[in-house]
């Protein structure tokens, strides 16, 4: 039996690309404006990674190594007023800018995308503090998902929903979904925010809630790196499960049709599923399994997954019951949990994303031609993940779709394809076979059927395709919003959300 670390580390991560199709802004000679933002971010007491330093190379390193791009410059800040006097100064000399938490974008938009941009390292500022009488916590904007939630345990026994990788940042990842391994039965991460303090275009600080600056809080919640910086998260918690239970059930598909009748048992399972289960399909060339959490112990997993084997012939290989630090740990697969500065993990690879209603009979045995007659021959790291995201007992789609800006509620699946190479370069071939795999699904569909998540970025599309596949029918409004708050699209990233 086999439990990728893949599969558990890279659910949920942050998003936060240029390659190949997507054209870049024309960034001319912006470098000659290196010494001048240096000079400026000095005389504003900015902490700044000097350039050829140990921490320059440190956070200038992406995650994808295939996307490298190089700063003009890098603010560290440990306060409010050092990001606001970052982005006076990125302003003051017409650079971009960018807030990096984590580095985990899959597209390296907290580099900003492109050459040329001043990114704003928040990893430095992770505090976290949870109220003892209302269990709100307050978060800086720095801090890594392990790190939140270490302390919030700490503080408490306290948790919120969120993705498992543990150094991913809590700011990508939250300002762009957060879906995660305990979604199903608690939302989203987003979901969890009350309330945010954030760093605009113009170095002014707004507090904003669902009573304060409201249009700038619905547009954080589903697409906040276009719109400014967070400097501290604002959640509600709720009290960690004492007892959950890890799970991963073997599926032996071994041809075409029991992978057809089996993805079709397990759609029709997810849109009914009981609330307190969170699963997933993991398929590579190897193996397929359903992998996820259960809030309750083995007995209740076992009997709410056994109607489900009966029709697709999987059985259990793990299930290990434990507590809420347990499954972090689990999920996270041997990496610490509590991370924080100085943080060195990198692959290279190439991405896509996907989500859609329930598949018709032709649109999965499509797909499943796909995987067995091309990908599985593929020899190289690939997997497709598919999320039971949505269904009628589903957190996520409790709240209305016009509540944020995450404009993906109602879709049923949610998919993740991702192609690694463990050493050199990815290999230029590699784009359109994770390319046509999303596209024998899509092909059928019109554009209202799907749409694509961008914390889990394709940093081949372009930035007017990226826009309406991650933002689909809230697009206007957030345009609006970001011609209001950041008009000369100074949070510029390659995929973002451009002003009206």
């Amino acid at each position: 039996m086999q439990i990728p670390f893949q599969a558990a580390c890279l659910l949920g991560l942050a998003a936060s690309v240029l390659a190949g199709n997507c054209k870049s802004r024309d960034t001319g000679n912006v470098f000659d404006k290196q010494e001048a933002l240096s000079d400026c971010l000095s005389k504003s007491g900015v902490p700044t990674d000097g350039l050829g330093t140990n921490n320059w190379a440190l956070d200038a390193a992406p995650f994808n190594l295939q996307l490298n791009y190089t700063p003009i410059g890098i603010a560290v800040p440990t306060t409010v007023q050092h990001i606001q006097d970052a982005v006076a100064c990125a302003v003051k000399l017409g650079v971009k800018a960018n807030a990096k938490c984590g580095g985990h974008s899959y597209a390296s938009f907290g580099l900003g995308g492109e050459d040329g941009h001043l990114t704003i390292e928040m990893d430095r500022m992770n505090k976290i503090v949870v109220d003892n009488k209302t269990f709100e916590a307050n978060v800086e904007g720095g801090s890594r998902l392990g790190h939140v939630a270490a302390e919030l345990f700490a503080q408490g026994g306290r948790a919120i929903s969120h993705g498992t990788c543990p150094g991913v940042g809590v700011g990508g990842h939250v300002l762009h979904g957060g879906f995660g391994v305990s979604s199903h039965t608690k939302g989203l991460a987003l979901d969890w925010l009350v309330g945010a303090t954030v760093v605009l275009a113009n170095s002014t600080v707004v507090n904003c809630s669902a009573t304060e600056n409201a249009d700038v809080f619905w547009a954080i919640r589903g697409a906040g790196s276009s719109i400014g910086i967070v400097s501290n998260f604002r959640f509600k918690t709720f009290e960690a499960p004492s007892n959950v239970t890890m799970f991963a059930a073997q599926m032996r598909w071994t041809t075409q049709e029991q992978a057809v009748n089996g993805l079709q048992a397990v759609q029709n399972y997810s849109e009914t599923m009981p609330k307190e289960l969170n699963m997933r399909v993991f398929i590579t060339k190897q193996f397929t399994n359903l992998e996820g959490l259960w809030y309750g112990d083995k007995a209740g997993l076992q009997a709410a997954l056994q109607p489900l084997f009966n029709k697709t012939g999987g059985s259990l290989q793990l299930a290990q019951q434990g507590g809420w630090l347990d499954q972090l740990k689990h999920f996270g697969n041997g990496m610490a949990l509590d991370q924080g500065h100085p943080y060195d993990y990198h692959e290279t690879f190439y991405s896509s994303s996907l989500y859609t209603k329930a598949l018709s009979l032709a649109q999965i045995q499509s797909f499943v031609a796909y995987w067995f007659g091309q990908a599985k021959p593929n020899k190289r790291d690939w997997y497709v993940q598919i999320d039971l995201h949505g269904g009628d007992t589903s957190a996520v789609t409790t709240p209305d779709v016009e509540s944020s800006a995450y404009v993906h509620r109602d879709f049923l699946l949610m998919y993740s394809f991702y192609d690694r190479v463990d050493r050199g370069s990815y290999p230029a071939d590699g784009f359109s076979f994770m390319q046509n795999f999303v596209a024998n699904i899509t092909h059928s569909m019109v554009d209202s059927d799907w749409g694509m998540y961008v914390n889990y970025p394709d940093p081949k599309m372009d930035q007017k395709t990226a826009q309406a596949n991650y933002w689909g029918s809230h697009l206007g409004k957030l345009q609006q919003i970001k011609k209001a708050v950041d008009p000369q699209d100074v949070f510029h990233y390659p995929q973002g959300i451009l002003p009206a």
